[in-house]
């Protein structure tokens, strides 16, 4: 049988900043004066909201210019598709895979995978938490390599000045992306996932532990 007994359910919590563990009734954190509650109920709303933003600044990062480039009097805008497309065509294939991964993949990954997360805490799907779990710590690992497409985009642009042969500058696509991860970072980081524990059903696990036996 699974012993479902948490700390809030006996008064007690850890201390978001220090980790000590401390009665709840206190209000504050005797070592380090944080203030104490069991779960941020609020932080599943946050995370949605967040998400959301991010899904949606996600259309004009694919579609307006996010690098502009002026030669000769010709300026040439690019997409992040069409720069992918022109590395391919300039047999930079290592250099493409790096740009399609980092602006394609792992924006979208992250976007998917946080939507199933939230969806399973808000619903109570019948996912085992430990799975929910292992995708939670992947997708913010995933999050270190979001800012990749942008430092190839600022190198880039470096390069191309100090040739002084062409003028390259970041377009309005390069803000809305670099919204995207920020709002994809926070909105894994400001979730209580402790939530997970709370709203799911004990039996999930118990079934999981089952078929692993």
């Amino acid at each position: 049988m699974t012993n479902s007994l948490q700390g809030k359910d006996i008064g007690m919590c850890l201390c978001p900043v220090c980790q000590r563990n401390n009665k709840v009734a206190d209000g504050y954190c005797p070592r380090c004066g944080t203030s104490l509650r069991c779960r941020n109920l609020a932080s599943l709303q946050q995370s949605w909201a967040l998400l959301i933003t991010a899904a949606v600044l996600l259309i004009p990062a694919n579609i307006y210019p996010i690098t502009i480039v002026t030669s000769q009097g010709k300026i040439t805008y690019d997409t992040i598709f069409s720069g992918i497309s022109h590395l391919i065509h300039l047999d930079m294939l290592p250099i493409a895979i790096i740009v399609f991964t980092a602006s394609i993949v792992v924006p979208w990954l992250k976007i998917i995978g946080l939507a199933i997360y939230l969806t399973a805490i808000t619903f109570k799907l019948p996912i085992p938490k430990r799975v929910l779990m292992t995708g939670f710590h992947i997708i913010e690992w995933i999050g270190r390599w979001s800012m990749l497409d942008l430092f190839v985009i600022s190198i880039t642009v470096a390069l191309v000045n100090m040739g002084q042969l062409m003028d390259a500058k970041p377009g309005p696509a390069a803000t809305a992306f670099a919204l995207v991860i920020l709002f994809t970072q926070l909105a894994a980081k400001v979730l209580d996932t402790r939530l997970l524990w709370d709203r799911l059903e004990a039996q999930d696990d118990a079934s999981s532990t089952a078929e692993n036996r």
